[in-house]
């Protein structure tokens, strides 16, 4: 796709000066910027020529800003923030920066971030991850005036209006997925792959897609791509509420960005900078929801310190996750916020379904309360910087039946460079098996709980879905034959060979070698 190719393009200029997962940081927040920019001059032309099919380009749309802007500065700011929310001035515009590079300073883009970061909460702090005094931008202030004009100049050239479809989200969803690429561990930090994101955003959605307002919620929410995907299995995306949580600041605004690319308005976000397992949020309406999804940072370390066992979050269950893996810990804290008709959704490591120790008796009490609903084993290799295989839980409340749907999907993808990728139709496939909830062989089992109590427990896909392939019996006598066969023919060009040698016109040089190659022969 050449808006792809054009984007990684404009990596190239901060490629080698630092690693993916800071100059991610740069190019991310740059777009987003241009994004915002770009927007304004299409509401300017909107609102005095009307919605169209096609646009003029920037520069006639930028014309017909700074008309308005100098017959009427402070109506044009008063329409256009009432419009899209926030207003840049002329001067901040990214257009004007690219066209004015000559005279770019860093001064002005670090003012053009502050001003804008005063213009709501969703804009406050928003930039603070790119550090436009970095030296590894440059060793001087001209080198990183000059580094980052460049970047300017080249994504500039970018036209994130022209082309169908939800060209902003996409664009940035596969820019996240490129750096995650690049990023290795520390891209867990912030994306799930986008075929995880479908599985689970699709099933979550399963019985609910008409439901509105419809509330979602990410404790950990990296990008909160996770989350966006659900509104791709509603019918209702605009009354779609994001509530979300994120302990890395840099992951946090990332996600805020990401929400806004994708056309979220700030009432629709509730997003908090905080660790989720340490204090319990959101603790005010709303605080359960109709769809709770999860790819949390795997056997994480927790306090796992004795006042939780008090915390209405984990208390029913008598134990905590330990210290070293606060995987339970997580999926706990995402089960006491599901709603009693809702679906939760949530990847881990295949441990918790086997583990003992408080571990093992967490998941006795979940599958005796009957939320675990299904157990989808997922190929290795498909998350960024993991190879492990992982699983997805499905979970839900107030369920009268205590069976388990097992699907054990891992053997089933495509292999690209150095990641195995989930196709369309294995997507299709897992999300058949879910609704079917019936038997399909060496794929899928429902499990009765007296089977599952019968394995004390554990829930361990093997244990339950059967996917051993025997190997093809060995036919003793076409094998034979085929070794006289073969002897034979060997026995014939041997002698072929040594005819040849024989005919052939000795010299002294030859002749010690033709003797040493006959006497291998005659072993």
């Amino acid at each position: 796709m050449e808006l792809h190719n054009q984007l990684w393009a404009s990596a190239d200029i901060l490629r080698g000066k630092m690693d993916a997962s800071e100059y991610k940081n740069y190019l991310l927040g740059l777009v987003f910027y241009k994004y915002l920019s770009d927007a304004q001059l299409r509401a300017v032309y909107e609102e005095e020529n009307g919605k169209t099919e096609t646009y003029p380009s920037r520069e006639n749309q930028l014309e017909t800003f700074l008309e308005w802007h100098s017959d009427d500065e402070s109506g044009v700011k008063e329409v256009i923030q009432k419009k899209i929310g926030y207003f840049l001035e002329p001067k901040n515009l990214f257009l004007n920066f690219a066209k004015n590079s000559n005279e770019f300073q860093i001064s002005h883009l670090q003012e053009a971030f502050i001003e804008l970061g005063k213009q709501g909460d969703h804009f406050t702090n928003l930039f603070d991850d790119i550090d436009l005094n970095s030296t590894k931008l440059g060793t001087n202030s001209q080198q990183r005036n000059i580094t980052i004009i460049e970047v300017i100049k080249t994504l500039d050239e970018i036209d994130l209006f022209g082309h169908d479809g939800d060209v902003i989200g996409d664009a940035y969803e596969y820019l996240i997925g490129q750096f995650a690429a690049g990023a290795g561990k520390k891209a867990g930090e912030f994306y799930t792959p986008q075929a995880v994101s479908k599985i689970i955003s699709k099933i979550v959605s399963i019985g609910q897609e008409d439901l509105a307002p419809f509330h979602i919620y990410d404790p950990a929410m990296g990008s909160a791509s996770l989350m966006i995907n659900i509104k791709d299995y509603l019918n209702n995306p605009k009354k779609i509420h994001y509530h979300g949580q994120e302990l890395n600041t840099t992951t946090y605004n990332l996600a805020r960005m990401n929400l806004i690319l994708h056309g979220t308005e700030p009432e629709q976000m509730r997003l908090k900078n905080g660790d989720t397992l340490d204090e319990d949020w959101p603790t005010d309406e709303p605080f359960l929801f109709n769809a709770v999804v999860m790819n949390p940072p795997y056997s994480a370390k927790w306090s796992a310190d004795e006042k939780f066992l008090s915390d209405p979050r984990f208390e029913r269950f008598g134990k905590l996750a330990p210290k070293s893996k606060a995987d339970f810990a997580f999926l706990l804290h995402g089960y006491y916020h599901l709603k009693d008709n809702g679906t939760m959704g949530i990847v881990l490591p295949h441990g918790v379904l086997f583990r003992g120790a408080s571990e093992g008796v967490i998941r006795k009490a979940l599958l005796e309360l009957g939320a675990i609903y299904a157990v989808i084993g997922l190929p290795a290799n498909v998350f960024y910087g993991t190879s492990i295989p992982t699983t997805v839980i499905i979970l839900k409340k107030n369920r009268t039946e205590r069976d388990v749907l097992f699907i054990d999907a891992s053997n089933d993808f495509e292999k690209q460079k150095t990641q195995n990728v989930l196709r369309k139709s294995d997507i299709e496939k897992i999300i058949d098996a879910y609704k079917n909830r019936s038997d399909v062989e060496k794929y899928s089992h429902l499990a009765s709980f007296d089977e599952i109590i019968k394995n004390d427990y554990n829930l361990n896909i093997p244990r339950y879905v059967d996917t051993f392939e025997e190997e093809p019996e060995i036919d003793i006598v076409a094998l034979s034959k085929e070794f006289i066969s073969l002897n034979e023919e060997l026995k014939q060009n041997q002698a072929e060979f040594l005819k040849m040698l024989d005919d052939l016109q000795i010299t002294e040089e030859s002749e010690e070698l033709i003797k040493a190659t006959k006497d291998i022969f005659k072993q």
